[in-house]
């Protein structure tokens, strides 16, 4: 029997996804031609692999007992590939898809898509949510070319790269009238507090530190994006608690200032994380290395 080796990267999105329209958006194909791939790979593997259920399609006891075959295969077959080929970032024509939660959109993605077009203006770049689970992202399946944020718990098919550290300090408006040069922990405890409620683990980490170090807070409004917080925080007396790196951004607004926070609330990291069968691919090094240079122009030392 004859295999089609082009339907297995179908399978691998249609696991991820559960869903035809959105596999076809992905994979850049139509919706008649991933049905029509589907239909061959039922064919080929003898299943009918996903069955149509009202909240999507739910993989058959066959379809989970491939997944992780097929996934090793196509990562062995990568490796072997496109460890073979060259990358020449100036002549080089593609699209990547990246996923970073909100912290790193907002302090590394800019400085980042400055460098690409600089050295490599034919690489496009696609930005995938991060959500609250690395399967989301797409990078457990190799289908994301990495995940860029705090990495927590990653299975062994991903690699993870530190790249730096931030901490946490604290912003008001310019002309708040009972914070002057500093706030004081009896300060911060009694106003205010603006809260930012991005997914993932970063949400987690800062809690965790309020707790570690009993430091209370009112919180008053909770956004879901950081640039709504400099918004609120500029026609308020309220305070909020952000990454330094963010902080560093807002300092150029005229209507907010910079202080630090009241107790040392510790460090978080910045991580890059990859599916294995990328290790040796010439094009994700190159990516990865340029990634790692632009964190460490935030202020912090890289680690390899």
């Amino acid at each position: 029997m004859k295999y089609d080796l082009n339907l297995l990267p179908v399978f691998t999105v249609l696991m991820e996804e559960r869903s035809v329209t959105r596999a076809a958006e992905r994979l850049g194909i139509t919706q008649p031609s991933l049905s029509n791939a589907l239909n061959r790979l039922r064919e080929m593997l003898r299943d009918p692999l996903f069955i149509r259920e009202r909240y999507g399609m739910q993989p058959t006891p066959k379809a989970e007992e491939l997944a992780p075959v097929i996934t090793a295969a196509l990562a062995s077959l990568d490796g072997v590939i496109l460890g073979q080929q060259e990358f020449d970032p100036t002549r080089a024509q593609q699209l990547i898809t990246i996923a970073p939660n909100s912290y790193v959109e907002f302090v590394l993605v800019p400085a980042l898509v400055a460098k690409l077009r600089e050295r490599a203006p034919g690489i496009r770049l696609r930005f995938t949510p991060y959500g609250s689970d690395l399967v989301e992202t797409g990078v457990v399946s190799g289908m994301t070319a990495m995940a860029l944020g705090r990495i927590a718990d990653p299975p062994d098919n991903l690699i993870v790269q530190h790249l730096t550290d931030d901490g946490l300090a604290c912003i008001v408006r310019a002309d708040h009238p009972q914070i002057e040069n500093k706030i004081t922990k009896r300060q911060y405890e009694q106003l205010k507090h603006v809260n930012v409620l991005p997914p993932g683990r970063l949400r987690v980490g800062l809690f965790q530190a309020l707790q570690r170090t009993g430091l209370k807070r009112e919180v008053v409004v909770s956004v879901t994006n950081f640039l709504a917080v400099p918004e609120v925080v500029a026609v308020t007396d309220y305070c909020a608690t952000l990454p330094r790196l963010i902080c560093k951004h807002l300092a150029r607004d005229t209507r907010l200032k910079v202080l630090p926070s009241p107790v040392d609330l510790g460090t978080f990291p910045m991580e890059m994380a990859w599916h294995a069968r990328y290790r040796h691919d010439p094009a994700h090094r190159w990516l990865r290395a340029l990634v790692a240079e632009t964190a460490q122009e935030l202020g912090a030392p890289a680690s390899a």
